[in-house]
């Protein structure tokens, strides 16, 4: 059983996702009237939740590198400006996760910057989130999802190979100094 069911969406992507009450409902402390995660496009707001999240996953497992440093403190111009999205898990209003997803070229989308506050990882949310970004690239007719990773990363990279991403070489060139895994999803 999905610790999550989607429930609507409206014009602005904003999802909003139930959460089952039997499964969990302690471990993220929420009352029956208040067990949704709400999916919400990019608001300036945000940002600084787009910073610590990241920050705080990248932290823990790499060092935070200078082109990281340069997307967390300017999404609006390397994200958004490029024509990209960044999305938000909200969970009481509070942001709990986020990802984002830039243009690489027509009809190829990276997603990046996909993080899931610690205190609710393994609750389904990152599957979730992987459902909606999946959605959204169709969507915006995008044909081609690819991120980088590591491999050390063991629970993001089983999340990616159930939604059916398959390993592809790695550039010549990387942008990320830390990536030695390259993952693809055709639409």
């Amino acid at each position: 059983m999905e610790l999550f069911s989607f429930s609507r969406c409206n014009e602005a992507s904003e999802c909003n996702v139930k959460i089952v009450p039997q499964l969990h409902p302690q471990t993220l402390n929420l009352s029956p009237q208040n067990q949704s995660l709400d999916i919400v496009p990019f608001a300036p707001k945000h940002k600084r939740a787009f910073f610590e999240l990241n920050q705080a996953w990248l932290e823990a497992s790499f060092l935070i590198e200078p082109y990281d440093l340069q997307v967390l403190q300017h999404p609006e111009e390397m994200i958004l400006r490029k024509g990209g999205v960044i999305f938000f898990g909200l969970l009481r209003g509070e942001a709990i996760a986020t990802f984002a997803l830039t243009p690489v070229t027509p009809g190829v989308m990276e997603l990046n910057k996909m993080a899931v506050r610690e205190d609710v990882q393994s609750l389904g949310i990152g599957q979730e989130l992987m459902r909606f970004l999946i959605a959204k690239c169709e969507q915006m007719h995008v044909h081609t999802i690819e991120l980088y990773s590591h491999s050390k990363l063991k629970s993001a990279i089983h999340i990616y190979r159930k939604f059916g991403f398959a390993e592809v070489a790695l550039p010549d060139e990387c942008i990320y100094e830390r990536a030695d895994i390259r993952m693809r999803l055709h639409l």
